[in-house]
């Protein structure tokens, strides 16, 4: 059963290297026979949270966030791609999400992280984890971390090296728990909706 996976990148900065992370993603979970997209949030460029999208009336909200906001409700699951800001996670990707509430809740979110360095972003992960819990998602076990990104996965987004091979061998698993979830939550939905 083909769902509808919805990638999230969140760097806004200039020589953005998690960007081969969220294509590899894409790529591969679309090969599963997923329809899987990116939204990168320095492209919709979102300003800095002020009022969210519940917070506007009916066909007042900007036309991006509007958009944004159909494709969240639409998702069957989410994929969060993260990079670690000081141990801890990127304002881009935080500010898109906050932007909504309600749009998440009920479907299965998963984590993938990255850094520079060995330890992979995994700070920003943790943190991650209980944000979109608290954002009325399900967040999977199985997350994907990986260090020494520029080393780790090409400018084509193809995993090389040592990180790249641990990359190609803990996606399966990921993959496979995300579907498992997605599968889950959307039987439950359709058998018994949601309770509020």
């Amino acid at each position: 059963m083909t769902h509808h996976i919805l990638v999230f990148y969140g760097s806004y900065r200039a020589d953005r290297q998690g960007i081969r992370l969220a294509r590899y993603l894409v790529r591969e979970l679309s090969e599963l026979g997923n329809e899987a997209e990116l939204i990168d949030a320095k492209a919709i460029n979102l300003p800095m949270l002020d009022r969210m999208y519940k917070e506007y009336a009916d066909g007042e909200a900007p036309a991006g966030l509007e958009e944004l906001a159909g494709k969240i409700r639409n998702a069957d699951a989410f994929v969060f791609v993260t990079g670690e800001y000081n141990w801890g996670i990127q304002p881009g990707l935080k500010n898109l999400t906050d932007h909504f509430l309600e749009e998440w809740f009920w479907r299965p979110a998963a984590i993938a992280s990255y850094s520079a360095g060995r330890l992979a972003g995994v700070r920003a992960a943790l943190s991650w984890h209980g944000t979109l819990s608290e954002m009325g998602m399900v967040v999977i076990s199985s997350s994907l971390a990986v260090g020494g990104i520029r080393h780790a996965i090409d400018a084509d987004a193809q995993p090389v090296g040592e990180g790249g091979a641990a990359l190609e061998k803990a996606f399966p698993r990921f993959a496979a728990d995300l579907a498992w979830w997605t599968e889950a939550a959307r039987a439950q939905r359709q058998k018994s909706g949601t309770p509020y």
